[in-house]
């Protein structure tokens, strides 16, 4: 089976190709969703959260802003909470492609924004980079209304810049121009993958 891993920065595109993958009867293992299940109440991550962000855990549901604070502008937090949720991400992604195996599926998708930063890089056949210009990506996140202007761009600081994800990438689909012209893209990929 061929793995495939999706990435790329924040309103850069990756929700619009996966959902062509998915479209496509491609399973697609989504890393943020997975996140927000490790995070949602009853989560596995919620204990070792709540002991390593006091206050961010309030009778069993996560305060999404309360850690998002403690984290975005603290190098030495935001690796606490990735040494708690990126194995537990690992795993359940373990999963997802035993199970895609066990279906016979010939192409399998790990959507996954930090693919490069977290060394995921080692566990897919090829990669594909979504890439936008800077103003579409800030406006594209601005439109979510979940993060004021400062957040945006701090987000995006921390992440890995988009030219140098370009330059690791086997594949870069530019989702700026259209969405035509993105999924035209995915498209032919997937010719290519499934021929």
């Amino acid at each position: 089976m061929r793995v495939i891993g999706l990435t790329g920065g924040i309103g850069m595109g990756k929700s619009t190709a996966a959902a062509a993958f998915l479209r496509a009867h491609i399973p697609v293992f989504d890393a943020d969703a997975e996140v927000h299940r490790l995070q949602a109440k009853g989560g596995a991550a919620l204990p070792a959260i709540s002991a390593a962000f006091p206050g961010s855990v309030v009778d069993g549901v996560l305060n999404r802003a309360v850690l998002r604070t403690a984290v975005l502008s603290d190098k030495a937090a935001l690796k606490r909470l990735e040494r708690i949720l990126h194995p537990l991400v690992r795993r359940a992604e373990q999963r997802f492609l035993g199970q895609a195996r066990a279906r016979g599926q010939r192409v399998a998708v790990l959507d996954i924004p930090l693919l490069f930063e977290t060394g995921g890089r080692r566990h897919v056949d090829e990669t594909v980079v979504v890439s936008a210009p800077r103003s579409v990506q800030i406006a594209r996140v601005r439109r979510r209304g979940k993060m004021d202007e400062a957040q945006i761009r701090a987000v995006i600081a921390r992440q890995m810049p988009d030219a140098e994800k370009r330059r690791r990438a086997d594949h870069v689909i530019r989702t700026g121009l259209s969405r035509a012209y993105a999924l035209a893209h995915v498209k032919r990929l997937i010719r290519e993958w499934t021929a």
